[in-house]
């Protein structure tokens, strides 16, 4: 083949026509914007399939009733609640008596008995019974005296404004923000990826992985305003560790494992002001009826080192109450490696999330130091901002399905019924029957301590909420703490210790939801549960009055 002067084959490819850069460039914008485009399906998939998860575990039949199962009705308690509202109604009352029941106090007090016979039977759920709550403060108190005149009734519609009163608690607001903040991390799977790290680097040594079911519990009250939440992420890694050993739920490791991690959720309730929303009903109360505000850190430096101490004896006691079938779990650490694989490299999403989770603790924890901000409204700020678009991690569709709205009626109700109890002098006239016939207010501090702490535990057996617990118990305790001679602010100390101990949660599986949580994976016995539980109230207890008799007292809390 002749080939024709001037040019050749290697010439002839040297000049093929190329594309210009600005194309190549055009072209590799669009690749990234198909990949951004892929990236925020997927995660949009990923939050999606989260909110279907929770929809089916609602609309999931309780019983052969389906779709009547959600009411649960069991009628001879919901009997019982009307006829203990009916029996303290029938109290009789002496107007002219000084510091004696009034009118209204009496109506506190019957629709008190009702909220607790509800609460500790479960006749109806907590919802249902906090809206009857509502309804039975309006009407028996509208057409009763006034509180401030009793010479005039007080109409229903002045009644239904104190009955619906906790709804505009800074508590509430704070509990709101909480659940949204929880529902963020289930969203974006940002506590699971926590847990799996720790996990991680605790290894394969069943010790081990009791320590890291500790610390896991430790690092996500942080940032997990939620028990149930914080109960929710760890339970699953945990159940699926023992299942790579192949061994069943319900064996002695998977007891060992899921118990842990329950009891330790309980004891980080104590220890950080925001991981409970009960804590923050005794907060409410403190602010409005003994006008002292707890800081986020104040809380912190009081209770912290209690929970540091009861985490440590929480390992050896759970080390002597179970011994499991295996002292390594071979397997564990690919197995958790398989799961964080599964979960992907970091998103945007928990990147946003991280950054904002530390922003938030931070600012918790100078309020009051660094800033004038208090935690309701830093905590509102934070969760419209990752409400916004493009620069959020959630929707509001998301926060729909996620957060149980159920509990806010129930702290709002709460609220409302405590703080009714203490404008009528029902809470003062209740605790003088109850604590001064015995002569509490005249034994020393430590001692009266040591007295109610046994009474906050013990009815405490009957409370499945230590939200209600403290709903009904901490008005009761701050009209007591009024009369105890020679206590700082009033009894202040005295109100916050007793909502420690109403944080007690570790004797029975009834006695907190986390504990609920994981005893319906099936995983233990209620006798494993209260072989570990004695021991910790029981110490519990004990360095609630060294605490008081130590520490407490150096740092100003007693």
């Amino acid at each position: 083949m002749t080939v024709p002067s001037g040019s050749s084959p290697e010439k002839d490819t040297q000049t093929a026509p190329q594309r210009p850069s600005s194309v190549r460039t055009g072209v590799s914008r669009l690749r990234a914007r198909a990949a951004k485009r892929a990236q925020l399906s997927a995660e949009a998939r990923s939050e999606r399939a989260v909110v279907e998860t929770a929809q089916q575990e609602q609309a999931r039949p309780s019983g052969p009733l389906g779709f009547l199962a959600h009411l649960n009705l069991k009628p001879l308690w919901f009997l019982a609640a009307f006829a203990a509202f009916g029996l303290v109604f029938l109290i009789p009352v002496d107007p002219a008596a000084e510091g004696g029941l009034t009118a209204p106090g009496r109506t506190a007090l019957a629709i008190l008995a009702f909220a607790v016979v509800m609460w500790i039977t479960e006749a109806v759920s907590y919802s249902v019974s906090a809206v009857m709550i509502i309804g039975l403060t309006a009407l028996f108190l509208g057409f009763g005296p006034g509180i401030e005149d009793p010479t005039e009734p007080m109409g229903t519609s002045a009644a239904l404004g104190r009955a619906l009163g906790g709804f505009s608690s800074s508590a509430v607001a704070l509990v709101a923000a909480a659940l949204a903040l929880a529902a963020a991390m289930q969203a974006t799977g940002l506590h699971k990826r926590l847990a799996l790290l720790v996990l991680r680097f605790a290894g394969e040594k069943t010790s081990n992985i009791v320590i890291g079911a500790i610390v896991i519990s430790i690092i996500l009250a942080f940032f997990v305003p939620s028990a149930t939440a914080r109960a929710g992420a760890v339970v699953p890694i945990l159940l699926g560790m023992v299942a790579a050993f192949g061994l069943s739920v319900n064996s002695r490791l998977g007891a060992l494992l899921i118990i842990t991690a329950a009891q330790a959720v309980s004891i980080w309730n104590v220890g950080i002001k925001t991981a409970a929303a009960q804590n923050l009903v005794a907060v409410g109360f403190i602010e409005s009826e003994m006008g002292i505000d707890i800081p986020w850190g104040q809380w912190f430096l009081w209770a912290a080192p209690w929970s540091v101490v009861m985490s440590v004896a929480l390992f050896f006691i759970m080390r002597w109450a179970i011994r499991p079938e295996t002292e390594r779990i071979e397997g564990g650490r690919a197995a958790v490696a398989a799961q964080l694989a599964e979960l992907g490299p970091v998103t945007a999403k928990e990147k946003r999330l991280i950054a904002v989770a530390v922003v938030l603790l931070l600012a918790w924890a100078t309020e009051g130091v660094l800033h004038p901000v208090d935690s309701s409204t830093i905590t509102l700020v934070a969760i419209g901002f990752m409400l916004l678009p493009r620069v959020g991690v959630f929707s509001w569709k998301t926060v729909e399905s996620l957060v149980n709205w159920g509990t806010l009626i129930v702290f709002a109700a709460g609220i409302s019924l405590g703080s009714l109890l203490l404008s009528t002098g029902a809470a003062a006239w209740l605790s003088n029957l109850v604590f001064g016939s015995l002569g509490l207010s005249s034994m020393p501090l430590l001692a009266t301590i040591a007295l109610m702490s046994v009474f906050t535990i013990l009815i405490h057996l009957g409370f499945a909420s230590a939200t209600a617990l403290a709903s009904a118990l901490i008005p009761v305790f701050i009209a007591f703490a009024a009369t105890l001679p020679g206590a700082a602010d009033g009894g202040f100390g005295f109100v916050v210790i007793q909502q420690f101990v109403i944080s007690f949660g570790f004797l029975l599986p009834i006695s907190a939801p986390q504990n609920m949580l994981a005893y319906g994976t099936g995983a233990f016995t209620a006798k494993q549960f209260l072989k570990t539980g004695i021991p910790l109230t029981v110490l519990g207890y004990l360095l609630v009055l060294l605490f008081s008799a130590t520490y407490w007292k150096w740092v100003g809390l007693v």
